[in-house]
């Protein structure tokens, strides 16, 4: 099997296109589809500081590698900020390869814990919660999100990157169908352009198993052990389901995506909300306490 661009031998297949490409040439396809989604969307401008949102996982550690050689190049600076969930054993040993691996791209990284912004980590809040049908993905997306923009502001960033995949954006597709929330679906749109704070998603568009195959080649270290709470939502269920559907058919996660963006433009203008300000802490919000002082409040309220 021979590489369509180099005639090298190839290592990879894409089953959508076709295409074969050989390690390096595959490597180079995923930075420029990566460069080109940037630049589609206008996600980063001249001199502006990006807060890479870096957990210790494939994606955000292949997007800083990606996004590290793109500064030096492209006119704009990084800073890499990590959240701490405070899970024991887990996120101790995603903060060490995220340690090592800032160090080693001589990038700054700070730390931001649960504890220190909410007073509790995740698994004080989840002995808190009235019932499990409250999951801890719920909880723990609502803080880490709050979490992610108090750290953005805190080192001055003009915009926030996540290393969410295509993959990703199918699953919370689904996800916000099934539970009925269809105002989110407007939220999905790529280009944040309009925003005050740019919250980035330069993977948006790729394969999460390209992602994988990136960092496997680029030897990029990077946490393999699960959080031991991923089974309790549907996420692992949807991310089965889609797999195997484009295993059948190959390409149908694209299909599926160019869908997602033209629903989400619809969904967006139609069920535009006028927006508030929180007034417990101060941040947008769409009524008059935002989602992450109301779940704080809760908890606290079954501390007591």
């Amino acid at each position: 099997m021979i590489c369509d661009s180099c005639q090298n031998p190839a290592v990879y297949t894409r089953k959508y296109s076709g295409q074969k490409l050989c390690s390096p040439c595959f490597s180079n396809s995923i930075v420029r589809k990566t460069a080109k989604t940037i630049s589609k969307y206008n996600m980063i401008k001249y001199n502006e500081l990006v807060a890479v949102a870096v957990s210790g996982g494939k994606d955000s550690l292949a997007l800083l590698k990606i996004i590290h050689e793109m500064a030096s190049t492209h006119q704009f600076r990084i800073i890499v900020i990590t959240i701490d969930e405070g899970i024991p054993g887990y996120r101790n040993e995603a903060l060490e390869i995220v340690e090592k691996f800032c160090s080693e791209l001589n990038v700054e990284h700070k730390v931001y814990p649960y504890k220190d912004l909410f007073e509790l980590t995740l698994d004080e809040a989840l002995d808190l919660r009235e019932n499990e049908k409250t999951s801890s993905c719920s909880i723990c997306g609502t803080f880490r999100r709050r979490a992610i923009d108090y750290a953005a502001k805190d080192v001055g960033a003009d915009v926030i990157a996540t290393g969410h995949n295509l993959d990703d954006t199918l699953q919370t597709f689904v996800i916000n169908m099934l539970s009925g929330d269809t105002t989110k679906i407007g939220w999905m749109d790529p280009d944040t352009s309009s925003n005050s704070l740019r919250k980035i998603k330069p993977f948006c568009e790729i394969y999460e198993s390209e992602i994988v195959f990136y960092a496997f080649t680029n030897n990029i270290p990077f946490q393999s052990e699960p959080c031991p709470h991923m089974n309790e939502g549907i996420r692992t269920e949807i991310r089965e389901f889609l797999n195997s559907l484009e295993t059948q058919h190959s390409g149908i996660k694209n299909n599926l995506y160019r869908s997602i963006l033209k629903v989400s433009q619809i969904v967006k203008t139609s069920n535009a909300k006028e927006k508030t300000t929180c007034k417990k802490c101060g941040t947008e919000c769409t009524g008059n306490i935002c989602s992450v002082c109301n779940i704080v409040l809760k908890l606290k309220e079954n501390q007591t």
